[in-house]
C-alpha cells in the first residue's frame, strides 16, 4: 500500500508519501504546494495542479486528509475549507480512496498524545522515518497523516480477516 498524506492549508499544502509492507513503513517522498498570492481561484486551481502532479508522481493507492477545525476566523476556516475540498477532489479524481483523519487522531496515531505541538509530530515522524529529510512542518503533518492512515486501515483489514474466520 502506497498512502499519500495531505495536511491542508491555503497557502502551503503539505504532502507525504509512505509505502506500507505489512508492519514495515519506508519514505518516499514529501512536500509543500504553495499556492502564491493572487486570486483565490487562481491559487486553487494552482494547489489542484501541483497535488496533481505528486499523484502521478508516487502512484498513491491511498490517500488521507486531515479534518479542519473551525476557527474563531470565518473568513479563514472557509478559505480552509475549500483547499480541503482541493485535498480530497484530487485524489477522489483519480480514483484514491480517501480517508479523513481529526487532527488529534493523527497526533495521537504517531506522538500517543492527542494534544502534541508540531515538533513532536516532526520528531516522531523523523524517528518513524530514518534519515526523512522533511520538507517543512506542513509535509511533517502531511507525513503523520499518511501514517496514522496506514494504520487504520491496517486495523481494519485484521478486524475483517478475524470476522472472516470467526465466521467460516
Amino acid at each position: 500500500m502506497r498512502v499519500l498524506g495531505i495536511d491542508p492549508g491555503l497557502r502551503n499544502m503539505g504532502w507525504g508519501v509512505i509505502e506500507v509492507n505489512g508492519s514495515r513503513i519506508t519514505h518516499v517522498g514529501n512536500g509543500i504546494c504553495k499556492s502564491g498570492t493572487g486570486e483565490l481561484a487562481l491559487r486553487l486551481v494552482t494547489l489542484y495542479d501541483q497535488l496533481e502532479d505528486v499523484i502521478v508522481e508516487y502512484g498513491p493507492t491511498h490517500a488521507a486528509v486531515e479534518q479542519t477545525f473551525v476557527n474563531s476566523d470565518g473568513a479563514g476556516t472557509l478559505k480552509l475549507g475549500q483547499a480541503r475540498g482541493v485535498a480530497m477532489l484530487v485524489p477522489a479524481r483519480a480514483g484514491l480512496p480517501v480517508g479523513e483523519y481529526a487532527p488529534n487522531t493523527v497526533k495521537k496515531a504517531v506522538v500517543g498524545v492527542g494534544h502534541a505541538d508540531k515538533d513532536q509530530v516532526a520528531h516522531m515522524v523523523k524517528l518513524q522515518l530514518p534519515g526523512v529529510v522533511l520538507a517543512g512542518p506542513d509535509a511533517a503533518d502531511a507525513l503523520a497523516i499518511a501514517m496514522c492512515h496506514a494504520h487504520h486501515v491496517q486495523s481494519a483489514d485484521r478486524v475483517s480477516d478475524a470476522i472472516a474466520k470467526a465466521t467460516a
